[in-house]
């Protein structure tokens, strides 16, 4: 692996990206990674430029790869379809990913996000380590009696609106009475409005964005009456690595967490070890392990993702059962009109399930069972939200 990862390679990549040469650069990536011939990469003493600020890692969405019969052209309308979101910026492309390809989503309205009779408020949250916006799903039930708390960590480029509207997790909150709050990454942080799961200083508790969304957290639990023995993170790609970093660095605070598409803590810590995670998971990473000897844990991810590995997947499950013996379970299924899945759970001696893995056959990198309100959803996968919750509330953190 590391003979694959040139630094000069990398280097002129960079220096391509800030040329606007963007195929370029991705090409020079691509077959540095596929172990092929560059070059047009630099002699040591060339091309070196130097970094003026944090490289933008980004492990957003590509076009989803449907069962049915799709024209080339469709599925992949540009090179840039499958480029790393390091090399591009869509942010004035508003666009969302079905089935058949990119398509244009309508504006989002209210009765996308919040269900009648609840409340979808803005907050922010301020420490030494920065500040970061929210917005908070209440639900119509509460009562000042204490619920749940769902966090949820968007996207690449997108926003809590956008994330709310596609998971749908607020509507799934209503039903089961719970908060949800969705940290905003501002554009300051990372052009493309990723969360920084690559970079150490953001891998560490205490400090960085994990503080952030700590602080986020506890300072919801403050002003409202939360179950503080039933809170949640869960997230989708650079946001479920990020929720990944949560579970091992505060699993005093978090009872579960869900990832989908996302990669486990402590596989990349710069540009290199990032490509090649995302490209084919690590077998060799340092892991990093919470302060408890297991944090439950929901999976999911499509095998014909190609933004970010299946391998990953099975990797963050392997970072938590090296500490329990468990019984493993597998169960086959298939949505009507949609993907075939198989779940795997894995029991430990009490009977509870504490891992569970949903490998969704013929999916891409998008939210599984998502809505086409928001961006980078697949309506035909089994759905993640209801999934996610349903396996959240399973579990609390123990009595002190």
């Amino acid at each position: 692996m590391k003979a694959m990862l040139n630094q000069d390679i990398i280097r002129e990549a960079t220096r391509l990206t800030r040329a606007g040469q963007l195929v370029k650069a991705t090409a020079l990536l691509q077959r540095m990674l596929r172990g092929e011939s560059t070059t047009d990469a630099p002699s040591p003493t060339e091309g070196r430029v130097a970094l003026a600020g944090p490289l933008i890692i980004d492990t957003k969405a590509n076009v989803i790869e449907g069962t049915d019969s799709v024209p080339q052209s469709k599925l992949t309308t540009s090179v840039q379809a499958r480029m790393p979101r390091t090399l591009l910026d869509r942010k004035k492309v508003r666009s969302g990913i079905g089935l058949r390809g990119v398509i244009k989503r309508a504006p989002l309205s209210t009765r996308d996000t919040v269900p009648e009779g609840a409340r979808f408020i803005e907050g922010t949250y301020s420490s030494p380590a920065g500040s970061r916006t929210y917005r908070l799903f209440i639900p119509s039930s509460y009562q000042e009696r204490p619920l749940p708390l769902i966090v949820m960590l968007h996207g690449c480029t997108q926003s809590p609106d956008d994330f709310a509207a596609g998971t749908r997790m607020n509507f799934i909150g209503e039903e089961q009475d719970c908060f949800v709050v969705y940290p905003a990454q501002p554009s300051q942080a990372n052009q493309a409005k990723c969360w920084n799961w690559f970079r150490t200083g953001d891998q560490q508790r205490g400090k960085g964005e994990p503080s952030l969304i700590a602080g986020i957290t506890r300072q919801i639990m403050d002003d409202y009456l939360v179950d503080r023995k039933r809170v949640y993170v869960g997230g989708l790609s650079a946001g479920a690595a990020a929720a990944a970093i949560m579970g091992a660095t505060y699993s005093d605070l978090y009872a579960a967490i869900g990832i989908h598409s996302g990669l486990a803590c402590g596989v990349a810590t710069d540009l290199p070890s990032a490509l090649a995670a995302m490209r084919q998971g690590r077998s060799d990473q340092k892991v990093i392990f919470g302060d408890r000897a297991l944090v439950p844990t929901i999976v999911f991810h499509g095998d014909r993702d190609t933004t970010v590995h299946p391998n990953n997947g099975d990797q963050i499950l392997e970072q938590s059962v090296r500490t329990m013996s468990a019984q493993k379970e597998v169960h086959h299924g298939q949505v009507p009109g949609g993907h075939a899945y198989t779940r795997t759970i894995l029991i430990d001696a009490s009977g509870r399930g504490m891992l569970e893995h949903w490998n969704i056959h013929g999916a891409g990198h998008a939210w599984s069972g998502g809505s086409p309100a928001g961006s980078f959803t697949d309506p035909r996968g089994p759905d993640a939200t209801k999934e996610m919750l349903r396996f959240f509330l399973e579990h609390s953190l123990p009595q002190e």
